[in-house]
């Protein structure tokens, strides 16, 4: 039971936790029968801070739920001051679970441990981060949510992703090493704080396969098939292409290797596109990857407006696929795409040539990214929501 008193100075450690004033505003507003969201505008906090102090701290009578401010400051102080030892580092298992999905190596189709080549840093767009390696690179939150699955009774090996965060970030709250902050996407070691124009169709896209008459079912996922792609461009002309499936996520690379004579011949207008990811090459390369399926999952592919699906046409005979062409300068309409090129960037920094990585090591990567849990598929994998559909 809470003391019928507490100290004049009960105040909180700093702007991120609830004083005593806001706990008696809470209070009131919550007598009031107002709901979460009005009460966070009110007090200017976000709304799950109001949702977890309702929840956490709230006295429970009869069943019911009761909100005292003076009683919600008691048990806030008190867990405060109680000593919480971090769950990564009094175990064991649950630590190394969490190492192994951040840090662990990354394997090709047949079990053989893949650890990338030694890139070469050098030009004006040279990476910010020269630590990065190929990991399973599994996010905090992608290990967290993904521990239930693979330990449906195992009440201990659970664990939320801020706490994973904490541990990377603030050395001392857990048990997990600051260089493992390079595995994450992003390589950061500290946190960040927490905004386009229109242009002229290219002259191969005309109107009636702009994004704008593409199906309906496309759009809300709920037909398997449709794919988004890109290349993602590295030091000196090199490239890699990408094809992601809108609705299981699954991602293939498209290996586009220079051509002979790249670097010694001059380039030539209209001649052949020796770095490698001209338009024939590119179509070369999405017939031979993804005529790999069947046919029921090549429904359509949206790409944006680069001269490399100039053959687009050639393209749609050989594949089958319907062609879409996003508006310029909008990288949102391939958002699945482009969140999954930020995903490779883990493997394939900016400023590093990525014609030093073999079709091989592309696999291995894309298997890699296609093992790993998502949010957006309820912590499946990309793999087995691709292998249900097949099956």
């Amino acid at each position: 039971m809470a003391p019928s008193h507490l100290s004049q100075n009960s105040k909180p450690l700093s702007g991120r936790y609830l004083s005593l004033a806001e706990r008696e505003e809470i209070a009131i507003l919550n007598a009031q029968e107002l709901g979460v969201c009005e009460i966070a505008r009110h007090l200017g906090r976000s709304a799950s801070t109001i949702s977890r102090e309702l929840r956490r701290n709230a006295a429970t009578r009869s069943g019911g739920s009761d909100y005292r401010a003076m009683a919600a400051q008691w048990h806030a102080d008190r867990s405060a001051r109680r000593p919480k030892p971090s769950k990564l580092a009094t175990s064991p298992g649950l630590r190394q679970y969490v190492q192994d999905r951040l840090s662990g190596k990354i394997a090709s189709a047949d079990g053989s441990k893949i650890s990338g080549p030694s890139v070469e840093w050098k030009g004006r767009r040279t990476g910010p981060r020269q630590d990065r390696r190929w990991a399973s690179a599994w996010s905090p939150e992608q290990i967290a949510r993904r521990l239930p699955l693979d330990f449906p009774v195992d009440k201990e090996m659970r664990i939320s992703h801020e706490a994973i965060y904490q541990a990377l970030y603030i050395q001392g709250r857990g048990a997990l090493r600051r260089e493992l902050t390079a595995c994450l996407r992003t390589g950061r070691a500290l946190r960040m704080p927490r905004a386009r124009a229109c242009g002229k169709s290219k002259s191969f896209i005309s109107a009636e396969i702009m994004i704008s008459e593409r199906p309906a079912e496309i759009e809300d996922r709920a037909v398997p098939g449709h794919w988004e792609g890109d290349l993602i461009l590295g030091l000196r002309s090199s490239a890699i292409g990408t094809l992601v499936e809108r609705t299981t996520r699954f991602t293939m690379l498209l290996h586009l290797p220079r051509m002979e004579g790249h670097g010694e011949i001059a380039r030539v207008k209209n001649g052949p596109a020796l770095a490698g990811h001209g338009a024939e090459a590119v179509r070369d390369a999405i017939s031979r990857t993804i005529i790999r399926l069947p046919e029921r999952l090549r429904q359509s592919l949206t790409w944006d407006q680069g001269a490399e699906m100039a053959q687009h046409p050639r393209l749609r005979i050989d594949t089958g696929l319907s062609i879409y062409f996003c508006d310029p300068h909008s990288p949102w309409q391939r958002g699945t795409n482009e969140n999954t090129n930020g995903l490779l960037r883990q493997y394939f920094p900016k400023g590093t040539d990525l014609s030093a990585h073999s079709a091989e090591a592309l696999e291995a990567v894309a298997l890699a990214l296609n093992k790993r849990p998502r949010k957006s598929l309820n912590w499946k994998t990309p793999a087995e929501a691709l292998d249900a559909l097949i099956g």
